[in-house]
């Protein structure tokens, strides 16, 4: 008899060398991997779904319930707001990852953490209706459309909803959620002292501490580190329980602000949110977790992608385990009322814990009809439940002042849901333009970044071609046009549709102010183009500056080209619009500032991770792919882009051309890498004489030290290379420059 061969698992590259540069993340949701081939296009496809139709079928979806996995209250509504919320409540404003945006939740680490236990069912139960329809309603769609429609169907009037999220294929590469190799731990998501403040503090005494109390020794919340907005790996928002399972609603107050906040929401969305959200549905936890089979990612083959496998009961309905918080936050949970506000402000709570032994808080002598209906046994009735982090929208000061005026003003809380929902599963979007569908709401949000609408703003090729003679004539250098150009354009992150050149706010609040955009040299440089500017208006020639702005860099480029005896023709695609200072958000739009940018050799401070890894995050937000990232930072190099003028990686004796200069002299063995006592910048050294030769940061030298990009390198070093690498950075950087040209795709 013949038995298999015997494999076994070998080591990885990432396993040997566990510090190697990882490129992967400019790779991902390639072609390679997306089943729909080349020639789909969502919008389009989207555009021949029946809406209406899905519409209806998800409303008689909200009250088809399946024995698998039966409904509470009969209402599946909740359930798919959470599932919704969850989709949407990824989102942070550090770097703009996360987000409902392209369907990740059905792919790890999203699809097996805590925090979304049994997801996997309401997904499940929303597949037939995926079927139906297809290659014309994305997953991502149809999860914030789930969400959004199971509001309406409980009687909450929602202010719209948008289509056009396009799915991608395979796990988010990009996103760090946190360094902890345990689930609901957050052992290394906060600053050291504040680390140490909290393994001081004692559980002991927080667990007896009254409602309101907030301990001194507790750790500083603020220092959760950018660009996390949970507060424990696993987590969507906050530990429902209280901070490390504290039951303490003020310190529980801090950690729901702090992360609302990194999740872009102001304390009064905030309030509504919660108190939203938790008008509908109830918690789960009818047994201890260990009755509960591992995560989807981590469970047998034969589950077919399910997890959580429960063998309490019959493993569902009553004998749900969720989150180990066991009760409803009202009555009518399958109502839109002000129940919750109303329960919560109208009777004292006592600690206890569920049946599962997760710390709850349960109103004390409740009225009877105020009493939570079983969800699925009748004439078995429950007091209502509040979590920790529920009562801390009771007993932070800020939070109570904001809920009572909601429950004394019902219409304004009933606007302020449906704004923050709409903002919650929208945020991660992108801008309006990229809305489709008949819900999409006809009013522009401050958040949204408006820009204003093009109203028969047109530059034909001869006023082009003017436009770039006065620029050359302007007095303006390669690098002053180069740099401004690309100090506009690059704030563009792929992860959220923020940014970029259109609405030309590098000239307001606070881009202008940006360290990394050297004010002092900026102002004068956007003062040339004002008075460019000012010329041809006068001359009936509108042009916006956030067009001027990208076309010197063009002519920059260009010029640089014809300098070292090449001809180049830069494209450019004119109609971008200059938004005001008061449509922009100054505080939103604060988080967007480079702290780092390779291609500018600019380091802010010190990070946790080294310089090239930093750079290709940079990379990976403008969407650029390995070759680009290359072409791209050799050529800025010798254009003069690097702040302050710094010399490091400038690896040319004819700065200000363009030419393949750094890939040349990078690759050249006559130079030998010294590292200075700074462990970021190394000396080039003549090899033959000893005299310095160059000077780079680590930035620069990976691309000689990663094999990979030495490959890349090689093809632009190599004798034919020059034509190629003109070609190449023309197509990179337009790809930059037009990143956010969203007009561009209708």
């Amino acid at each position: 008899m013949q038995h298999p061969p015997d494999f076994t698992k070998g080591n990885t590259i990432t396993d040997w060398w566990p510090d190697k540069l990882n490129l992967a993340v400019l790779s991902q949701n390639a072609q390679l991997v997306n089943p729909m081939g080349v020639n789909y296009d969502y919008r389009d496809a989207f555009k021949r779904l029946d809406y209406d139709a899905v519409k209806r079928d998800l409303y008689v979806l909200m009250t088809d319930s399946q024995p698998w996995w039966p409904a509470d209250y009969g209402h599946y509504g909740p359930f798919f707001i959470r599932m919704a919320w969850h989709s949407a409540g990824t989102y942070r404003i550090g770097d703009g990852r996360g987000g409902a945006k392209d369907g990740t939740q059905r792919f790890p680490p999203l699809n097996s953490w805590p925090d979304n236990v049994n997801l996997d069912k309401a997904r499940r139960l929303l597949w037939p209706i995926k079927q139906k329809y297809g290659r014309r309603l994305s997953w991502a769609d149809l999860m914030i459309f789930a969400g959004t429609f199971a509001l309406e169907s409980m009687g909450m009037k929602p202010i719209g909803v948008a289509g056009g999220r396009e799915d991608v294929w395979e796990p988010q590469l990009d996103v760090f959620w946190g360094a902890e190799k345990t689930w609901l731990t957050d052992t290394l998501r906060y600053g050291a002292v504040a680390e140490a403040e909290k393994s001081a503090a004692s559980a002991d005494n927080a667990a007896s501490a009254s409602p309101g109390a907030a301990p001194d020794d507790v750790a500083n919340r603020n220092a959760l580190d950018n660009p996390l907005a949970a507060t424990e790996m696993g987590l969507i928002y906050v530990n429902p329980e209280g901070p490390d399972r504290q039951p303490i609603p003020a310190k529980s107050a801090m950690d729901v602000r702090i992360t609302f906040r990194r999740m872009g929401m102001t304390d009064e969305e905030t309030v509504a949110l919660v108190a939203g959200g938790h008008t509908f549905g109830k918690t789960h936890g009818a047994a201890s977790p260990s009755h509960l089979g591992p995560e989807p990612q981590g469970a047998p083959i034969q589950e077919q992608g399910l997890g959580w496998k429960n063998n309490f009961g019959t493993g569902n309905a009553d004998d749900t385990i969720g989150s180990g918080l066991e009760g409803a936050w009202k009555a009518n949970p399958t109502t839109w009322d002000m129940g919750y506000l109303t329960t919560m402000f109208k009777y004292e709570y006592e600690l206890t814990t569920s049946p599962a032994g997760a710390y709850i808080w349960l109103a004390k002598d409740v009225e009877p009809q105020d009493m939570v209906q079983d969800a699925h046994v009748p004439g078995k009735w429950h007091r209502p439940m509040m979590s920790t982090a529920d009562l801390g929208l009771k007993f932070d000061p800020v939070f109570e002042k904001i809920a009572r005026h909601y429950l004394a003003h019902p219409q304004e809380f009933h606007d302020a849901f449906a704004r923050a929902w709409f903002k919650l599963t929208h945020r991660d979007f992108g801008p309006p333009s990229l809305y489709l569908g008949p819900d999409v709401p006809t009013e522009t949000f401050l958040w949204q970044d408006p820009i204003p609408v093009n109203k028969n703003y047109t530059l034909y090729n001869r006023d082009v071609d003017e436009l770039k003679k006065a620029v050359r004539e302007s007095g303006l250098t390669v690098g002053e046009m180069v740099r401004t150009a690309w100090a506009s354009a690059s704030t563009f992150r792929g992860s959220d549709k923020r940014g970029g050149a259109n609405g030309g706010r590098i000239r307001l609040k606070p881009q202008i102010n940006w360290e990394v955009n050297q004010p002092d040299r900026l102002k004068p440089i956007l003062q040339k183009y004002e008075i460019i500017r000012a010329a041809f208006h006068q001359r009936g020639i509108r042009v916006s500056m956030a067009d001027l702005i990208i076309l010197g860099g063009a002519v920059g480029i260009e010029t640089a080209a014809h300098q070292a005896g090449a001809t180049l023709h830069v494209p450019f695609a004119p109609g971008r619009m200059d938004a005001s200072q008061a449509e922009t958000d100054i505080e939103g739009m604060a988080v967007l500032e480079p702290r780092y940018d390779g291609f500018r050799n600019y380091l802010q401070q010190d990070f946790a991770v080294q310089p090239e890894d930093l750079l290709v995050d940079k990379a990976q937000l403008l969407n650029l792919t390995p070759p680009e990232m290359t072409v791209l930072l050799g050529g800025l190099r010798v254009l003069g882009n690097n702040y302050d003028d710094s010399p490091h990686g400038v690896f040319t004796d004819r700065p200000g051309q363009l030419t393949p200069d750094f890939f040349t002299h990078l690759l050249d063995m006559d130079t030998e890498w010294k590292p200075t006592v700074d462990k970021n910048r190394f000396n080039g050294i003549c090899r033959a004489t000893g005299a310095q030769k160059w000077t780079a940061t680590r930035v620069d030298l990976i691309f000689g030290f990663d094999a990979q990009l030495r490959a890349v390198c090689e093809v632009y070093a190599a004798a034919d290379g020059r034509h190629k690498f003109l070609h190449d950075f023309v197509i990179a950087w337009n790809k930059v420059m037009n990143a956010d040209r969203f007009d561009l795709l209708n």
